[in-house]
Parts: C-alpha cells; structure tokens; sequence
C-alpha cells in the first residue's frame, strides 16, 4: 500500500468546444458545485492520511478504515443534481461524497459522520459509506447496485402519491453487471416509475478494467433492453450531463417513466486511499483530464469566469469545508456504553 497523500496538481489541457448554450448563471453554479465537491475530498483526503503512518496503518486515526474519495467524478453529481429538489429521493454508491454534496446534504453532519462523531448524520454509526439525510431524501450504501432498489421503491411512493418529485439512482459501471440494476430496470419501466438511473463509467471496478468485465460497449445500449431511452454522454462533460439530465428528469417528472444516463467519468485518485494503483497503465496522463481545470479554462475562455470569480468561488468552498472539518473535531465521539443504542426500531437516531 501507498503511504503517500499528495496527488498530481491538475494540469490544464486544451478543449475545443462549440459554442455555449447554457446560461452563465447555470455554468458558473455548475463550477461551484464542482468545486465545492472537489475541495470537500481534498480535505477529506488531508484529514485521513494525517495520522495514518507509519506505513499507512489503515485502522488507525481521526478517520479509520477504508476511504472512497470521488475526486474526477464531479461533473456527473453536479449536472444531474442541477435539476432536483429536496423533495427529490437521490440514492448513491459507496462513492458517494460528490451526489451527497451537489444534493445539498448538511456538510457539518455529514463531515462529522465521516469522522464518527455522534452529531454525524447517523451519530457516527454508519461511516462515509452509509450516509443518510431525510431531509434532502439523501441515501448511499456500500453495496454494489444496492441504490437502485430503494430509488424504485422512493419512485413508487411518489407516483402513488400524486406528487412530481422523482428518484435519482446513481452507481458505478461494474453495477450494470449486479442483478440488482437489471430488476430494477425492468421493474421501473414495467411500472412506469419516475426514476433516473445513472452510471458513473470510470472505467475501473477497483482494479477490473471495463474491458475484462462488461460485454456491451455501453451500459446506455442496455436500457433499450427495457423498452426506455438510455444515452451515454461522454468526455466527462458536465454541460452535457447537465443538457442529458434536464431531458430525463423532464419525462421523469411528466409521468413518462424512467431513463437511464451513462457519463464516461474519471477516478483521478485510487479505489480507496492507500491504493496504489499498480494495475492502471494511464497513471501519467490523469492530471491532464481533471475536469475541474478542464470546466474552469473552459467558462474562462468563454468570459464566464475571471482570476476574481475564480479565487472567491474557491475561497467560499474552502470556508464552508474547513468550517465543517472543525464542527467534526469539536463533536464528541459516541459513548461505548452506547454501543447498542439504535440497533432497534423504537432508538432511532
């Protein structure tokens, strides 16, 4: 294992776009977003490797045990999460960090979930892979597919009720081979369920290349399978995300049944930290494919963005992030005596 912490600085590289289409206010909340996200797994990142050493003990520290930090994947939580409310469910993987922080999951009690403090979102009892805020209709597991499930169950409560909210799931590419995610396709076009479904291709399931797993080219090819529209947006675009999104979450909203949404992202750092990615061939050529410089050169170009914009987004991220990172060390950690406190339905936290 690793015992490094420091990743490769994002280098910018070209991109030769079209011309805008979407207003400057929906880019610039995008890159926000982005942003924010961004700096939450960097800080995350520091607080985790702060007192892992020697030789990267991985139970040992302010955070223990395993760490899926979403850094890469940012465009793909922020465009679709551009179009939802807090009315709307959203169900994640067991990378969860980007969704939760584009659907507007409270940042201090999710921070100090994942610090297992008892002001966490499940008083420190489920860690960063089982986070779960009602109020934003918020959940994740680290179960591979096992999102997309609860995301039907969430839509079928919706419809039943009248309401227009709709279910968001969002998983990982090696989840389109679970049986999970091919019941839950079928059920939802069968039931004509407001649910989006969407796969996050890294092209890596931990160290299985894409290749060595899937058949199909595009996980999208498969909704057609289940008799409802599947698009593949590539390029970890996040203005093409966010154009793909607005179209499913529209017929999701409108009674027309569910969609499903694959992007072509990026894991820019391990599958968990401490990985040393051995298995990955491209190490090298990452830095160059980091979306968020990539989106930041872009809206620059396109006078969206200035050196000012840019140093307040940033700064207005790193304020909210660290205000959390503090509010976590400053809770208390949950009493031993408290173990078995909410094992059971009538002790909820």
């Amino acid at each position: 294992m690793s015992t490094s912490v420091s990743h490769p600085p994002p280098v910018p590289a070209p991109v030769d776009r079209g011309p805008a289409t979407l207003p400057v206010q929906v880019r610039r909340d995008l890159y926000e977003t982005m942003v924010l996200s961004r700096t939450f797994e960097e800080a995350i990142l520091r607080e985790y490797h702060a007192d892992k050493g020697p030789g990267f003990d991985i139970g040992k520290g302010l955070v223990p045990g395993e760490m899926h930090l979403s850094a890469g994947q940012e465009p793909v939580a922020a465009g679709v999460c551009a179009h939802l409310t807090h009315d709307d469910a959203v169900t994640a993987p067991h990378r969860p960090h980007h969704v939760a922080v584009a659907h507007g999951v409270d940042l201090n009690r999710m921070t100090a979930e994942i610090f297992g403090r008892e002001t966490g979102l499940g008083r420190g009892r489920g860690g960063h892979m089982h986070l779960f805020d009602p109020a934003v209709h918020f959940s994740c597991s680290g179960i591979i597919a096992e999102g997309y499930p609860p995301a039907l169950g969430a839509a079928f409560a919706f419809k039943r009720r009248g309401s227009d909210a709709i279910a968001v799931a969002v998983t990982g590419e090696g989840a389109a081979n679970q049986g999970a995610f091919h019941e839950s396709l079928n059920l939802a076009a069968l039931w004509s369920l407001p649910v989006v479904f969407v796969v996050e291709d890294n092209e890596w399931g931990i160290s299985v290349p894409r290749s060595a797993s899937t058949a199909v080219p595009s996980n999208a090819d498969r909704a057609a399978g289940y008799g409802i529209p599947g698009v593949r947006v590539e390029d970890n675009d996040v203005e093409a995300v966010y154009e793909a999104a607005e179209r499913a979450v529209s017929r999701a909203r409108s009674g027309q049944g569910p969609s499903l949404i694959e992007v072509a992202t990026l894991r820019l750092w391990g599958h968990f930290e401490g990985d040393a990615q051995g298995y990955r061939p491209e190490l090298d050529s990452l830095p160059s494919l980091d979306p968020l410089p990539r989106y930041e050169q872009r809206l620059r170009e396109a006078g969206v963005l200035d050196d000012a914009a840019v140093a307040q987004v940033k700064q207005a991220a790193t304020e909210r992030v660290e205000s959390a990172v503090a509010f976590a060390k400053d809770s208390p950690v949950p009493d031993p005596a408290d173990v078995h406190r909410y094992v059971f339905a009538e002790e909820q936290p």
